[in-house]
């Protein structure tokens, strides 16, 4: 198997092609990307048969931006017939993969893909019971085993391959599952929610998403994001010209200041978490966001940054090189991530964790 198949929101295949690309090229690995746009899903063919196999284990897949999922494929299975479409998924994968730890049957997320969603679901149960016959899957589910993928763009065509568990999207299709609550103010609630479960490990909740924690949204209106403070027990400084929702006020857990969120200069040093989602120049926005990690007024920041639209990739990779040299002028070690949300649209989510340096034992705060 020598290509890697990539899915990504429909209509930024482009975005993820270049990011791939450039991304193997610093590991020495080349190829070509085969894009189709709308499609949601790249394909990046390797001219070494190993290296999509190295590509699935030494790109961190957290780094990638436009990426929701990562997988080694081979050959397009095509006119897959309609009697038995198992017998040949099977056979690609015969000494590839042995002893796989769960199946996903999987579509890109686009309209005209989602009338497969029913026809995947139907085929899962016999390609599981299959591929435990064959010793492809093992008898039981299991987390720490490579994840095997079918990858169907039309009910007779399909990419089959494999991920490994510890380098992957744990999500089905890369996206999770979350649902509106219908209490919240507006439907960004949602964004600040997955980026939680993207870039937190579940293990670390209650420890960097805990109650009592002190929060500032910058650009709060109408307090979406302050929603998903408040339900994890935050006490909540808003910063937003406009109305905030009253229910939000109501808590008792947030104070509203009607202030511009790049004026704003915060006075007090227990806040944790900064938040924000302002339409503004991403430049402007990092410059901000950089202002309040270096001025230690937070420990861990989520914020969106706007994309243009040309140059995406560049314009994105450029801004996070700025944010990273900035911080390393100021002698800041901090951790940055970016990712192209699921409830992202015409921009990415990126999320800075400030680490503080041990002086004598202590934790050097200045």
């Amino acid at each position: 198997m020598n290509k890697v198949a990539l899915y990504c929101r429909s209509g930024f295949e482009k975005e993820c092609a270049a990011e791939i690309t450039a991304k193997a090229a610093k590991l020495e690995i080349f190829g070509f990307a085969r894009v189709k746009e709308d499609s949601g899903y790249v394909i990046f063919e390797c001219y070494q048969p190993e290296d999509a196999d190295r590509l699935a284990k030494e790109i961190p897949f957290r780094e990638l931006i436009f990426a929701r999922q990562l997988i080694v494929v081979g050959e397009l299975l095509k006119d897959l017939p309609p009697e038995d479409r198992v017998s040949p998924i099977v056979g690609m994968l015969h000494g590839v993969i042995t002893n796989g730890g769960e199946l996903r049957v999987e579509m890109p997320d686009t309209n005209e893909s989602k009338e497969l969603t029913k026809f995947c679901r139907k085929l899962t149960v016999p390609l599981r019971s299959a591929m435990r016959e064959q010793r492809i899957l093992g008898k039981r589910e299991n987390s720490l085993r490579p994840v095997v993928h079918v990858f169907f763009i039309a009910s007779g065509c399909c990419y089959v391959g494999y991920s490994y568990s510890n380098n992957n999207s744990t999500f089905y299709m890369g996206i999770p599952r979350l649902k509106f609550p219908s209490e919240a103010p507006s439907r960004s609630t949602l964004k600040l929610e997955e980026a939680f479960h993207v870039f937190i490990p579940a293990d670390e909740w209650e420890e960097r998403l805990a109650s009592g924690m002190y929060a500032v949204d910058l650009g709060a209106c109408p307090g979406g994001w302050t929603y998903q403070l408040v339900q994890r027990s935050m006490m909540v400084t808003a910063i937003d010209n406009g109305p905030m929702a009253q229910s939000l006020m109501d808590t008792g857990q947030v104070i509203h200041l009607k202030e511009d969120a790049f004026r704003y200069k915060s006075t007090s040093w227990k806040n944790y978490w900064l938040v924000c989602d302002v339409v503004e120049k991403p430049a402007k926005v990092a410059a901000l966001m950089c202002d309040w990690l270096v001025n230690g007024w937070c420990r861990e920041a989520i914020f969106n940054l706007k994309l243009p639209m040309k140059k995406r990739y560049e314009e994105v990779t450029n801004i996070l090189e700025r944010i990273k040299e900035r911080l390393e002028e100021n002698h800041i070690h901090a951790e940055i991530f970016a990712k192209h949300l699921y409830h992202d649209r015409e921009e990415v989510t990126v999320h800075v964790r400030r680490f503080w340096a041990t002086v004598g034992g202590r934790r050097d705060e200045r």
